[in-house]
């Protein structure tokens, strides 16, 4: 098997501009749109979709990877990051880790990608890790670096980096190729071709024995932001994470060849995909201030736990809709308690309703529609 590092013109890749032209108008226009609206919105507003957009961010990130984070802890994390008040919670060094991340990137989105930008990264993100032999530092074992699967004795190669020799002159080829195609640089390129690239054309090299694909979605998410000249409010992971096999398919679809046209129509696809969900969220997160002054004063504690596990479950809503039994459970109230607690939320037009009798499902009503209903 030849990878795409052993190819001669290693690493030019080659790409079809054409068949990204207009995907990068969009996503320019699109994030131009979304700019100005939040500058509509009031500072408490803005602050509370970059803490939720950004905790998203990190949870997703880490699920890609197989890795279920505490949401609580790691938005505690980014909340204390951020100098903001947290309920002061004991925050696991995972949880930290990612938080610190997140944080960083949003907070230095403008500044060049070093080495050291990517060793700190590292440091964070296995914060607490053990197993590791090389944390903060490209690796340097002496084994080949492989992404594999199945069964021990008969292992599914679905990649082989170059060799951990290789790795200070693979990275400073790399450093240098992301200075070069920034924008200003001698090789300037579009937003969402850049970040395609950044992310293939680290994960390839993979210099790090763990988290290589949280740092190369983080550095895809740097060059978005440079490429509008702002911290992206983008749920990247969590678009890819939703279909995290077809992410892998076509990483390895595009593993051994320097052509990534694929690669790179899928990867501006995602992101745009993922700039629509940023905007419902947003949206979202807008209603959810207008449902809370409008009840203020008009609800009881029992009512208030579960809006706000329900407005905890995002756009999507909660799975297959809030039953009575939820809120029992939720709430520990009485069914009789339940019912009534329901039927108010409902009179109060925050709550719509399908079904009836045990089918009956309660759904958050969002600017009078039933948006979070599934069709």
């Amino acid at each position: 098997m030849v990878w795409n590092w052993e190819h001669p013109d290693w690493p030019d890749f080659q790409w079809d501009s054409a068949a990204l032209a207009e995907m990068e108008a969009r996503f320019l226009h699109s994030s131009g749109m979304q700019i100005g609206s939040l500058k509509h919105f009031d500072d408490d507003t803005r602050l509370s979709i970059m803490v939720d957009t950004l905790t998203g961010e990190a949870l997703k990130t880490s699920e890609i990877e197989g890795e279920i984070l505490n949401r609580d802890s790691v938005q505690s994390s980014i909340l204390n990051g951020f100098g903001l008040p947290t309920d002061g919670r004991r925050v696991a060094p995972a949880e930290r880790g990612i938080a610190d991340m997140m944080i960083d990137l949003h907070r230095h989105f403008d500044q060049p990608v070093t080495h050291a930008t990517l060793n700190g990264w590292h440091r964070m993100i296995t914060n607490g890790r053990t197993d590791l032999k090389d944390i903060g530092q490209y690796r340097t074992h002496e084994q080949p670096m492989q992404v594999v699967s199945g069964a021990l004795h008969k292992p599914n190669v679905h990649f082989e980096a170059p060799p951990s020799a290789a790795m200070p002159g693979e990275m400073d080829r790399f450093i240098d190729w992301l200075a070069a195609t920034a924008p200003g640089g001698e090789r300037a390129l579009p937003p969402l071709t850049r970040a395609g690239l950044a992310h293939l054309y680290f994960v390839c090299i993979h210099p790090f024995e763990d988290g290589n694909g949280r740092i190369a979605r983080a550095l895809a998410e740097k060059m978005l932001a440079q490429g509008i000249g702002q911290p992206t409010l983008l749920a990247l992971s969590h678009t890819i994470q939703r279909h995290r096999k077809r992410y892998y398919d076509t990483l390895e679809a595009n593993n051994k060849d320097i052509e990534v046209t694929d690669w790179l129509v899928y990867f501006a696809s995602t992101v745009l995909d993922a700039q629509r969900y940023t905007q419902r969220l947003i949206d979202f997160l807008i209603e959810k201030t207008k449902i809370y002054d409008r009840v203020r004063g008009q609800i009881n504690e029992r009512q208030e736990r579960v809006l706000a596990r329900l407005f905890k479950e995002g756009p999507d809503g909660f799975k297959g809709g809030l039953s009575a039994g939820n809120y029992i459970t939720i709430t520990g109230a009485a069914r009789a308690t339940a019912t009534r607690d329901l039927n108010h939320l409902v009179e109060l037009n925050v709550l719509s309703v399908r079904g009836t009798l045990k089918s009956t499902r309660y759904w958050l009503n969002i600017t009078g529609e039933d948006n979070n209903i599934p069709s």
